[in-house]
């Protein structure tokens, strides 16, 4: 709307990206905030709690009261903030909405398969849900690099010249970056905030980065690759950090709500694609670094006791093993949250060195 107020009635602020990110920005926040209430309200009266796993860290099973899939709220809150102020003709805006929209279903379709039946382990089979994963991935990169032209051409931080043109293999590598990413940030949504702040700063940082690439004058100074259009894809970047924020308010320790797989699969869907469309797919690693350290932990301890019949870890992801070393939840969030800050820090000064 706010674009088309620029076209139609000439309103020349509303031609700029960032006005218009800083409107979308409050509107997510103020939308979260006014819904999410009113959610959880809903949620307690139809006894839409969180299954909590029976082998989780014994304080946990404390939480089994709390709903779950506010996700969907925060998620609704930044796609209408985006409607309202996004270019909507826009080919990565609408990739961003489908990315956004498929990862949203599936993880409706777990969370509601595990409140039904009142069990974490019920929802969408591990295989299931992967498939969905890959196929929406698969039919959003098609559409990255055949509908919107994405460059093919990989770069890596550190260095302003492609490494290589990925061809065909751009296809495969941009869905595992984003199912990857996915199943990341959920794997990494186990304690109260954990997983929404280090997203807030991943989002602040792709942000940054694809308005830079989408600027003809800043990608040129700073060296970084040139894609035109790319930069209207921060307004939505921006809704989704707003309203994360107005989640924390009721996600934050103790949490009155958790984001569930509603929340967690589309929002780490949207980071990689945002990685992808900026060209950080590399730097993502840092930008994202709480997130690949909750997967490696993950693959370390399966592909370990697989392989040796011995655990790495007292449990994983890695944040429930300094829950077992008897590390307090809120000092588990915290200390993660710095190593968000300063792993996106590090990335932002990547952008300077090449």
């Amino acid at each position: 709307m706010l674009y088309y107020l620029y076209e139609l009635y000439h309103i020349n602020i509303f031609q700029y990206i960032t006005v218009r990110a800083g409107f979308a920005f409050f509107m997510g926040f103020w939308f979260t905030l006014f819904l999410m209430p009113r959610f959880i309200s809903w949620a307690n009266k139809k006894n839409s709690h969180q299954p909590i796993y029976s082998l989780a860290p014994e304080h946990h099973q404390k939480k089994a009261g709390t709903p779950t899939m506010g996700g969907l709220t925060f998620v609704f809150s930044t796609l209408l903030a985006s409607l309202l102020s996004a270019k909507l003709t826009n080919p990565y805006v609408l990739g961003a909405f489908f990315v956004i929209l498929s990862y949203l279903f599936i993880g409706l379709m777990d969370d509601f398969g595990k409140v039904l039946k009142r069990s974490n382990q019920s929802g969408l089979s591990a295989r299931a849900k992967f498939t969905l994963q890959f196929l929406s991935a698969l039919a959003v990169t098609l559409y990255l690099a055949y509908g919107a032209h994405l460059s093919t051409e990989l770069y890596i931080p550190f260095y302003k010249h492609p490494v290589v043109d990925m061809g065909w293999g751009a296809i495969l590598f941009w869905t595992l970056v984003i199912v990857a990413t996915s199943n990341a940030v959920n794997l990494t949504d186990g304690l109260d905030g954990l997983a929404t702040v280090p997203s807030i700063f991943a989002l602040a940082t792709l942000g940054i980065i694809t308005y830079i690439t989408g600027n003809a004058v800043l990608s040129e100074y700073l060296l970084l690759p040139k894609i035109i259009g790319v930069g209207e894809v921060v307004v939505v970047a921006a809704a989704f950090a707003g309203s994360l924020i107005g989640f924390l308010w009721y996600n934050c320790h103790p949490a009155e709500v958790f984001m569930g797989d509603s929340g967690s699969l589309p929002l780490g869907a949207f980071i990689g694609y945002m990685a992808i469309i900026s060209k950080s797919e590399i730097l993502l690693i840092v930008i994202g670094f709480v997130f690949v350290m909750e997967a490696l932990s993950v693959i370390i301890q399966v592909g370990s006791y697989k392989l040796r019949g011995k655990r790495v870890f007292l449990m994983a992801p890695i944040h429930h093993h300094f829950e077992q070393k008897s590390w307090s939840e809120s000092k588990i969030i915290v200390r993660f949250w710095i190593i968000a800050l300063i792993s996106n820090l590090i990335a932002l000064i990547t952008l300077k060195v090449r």
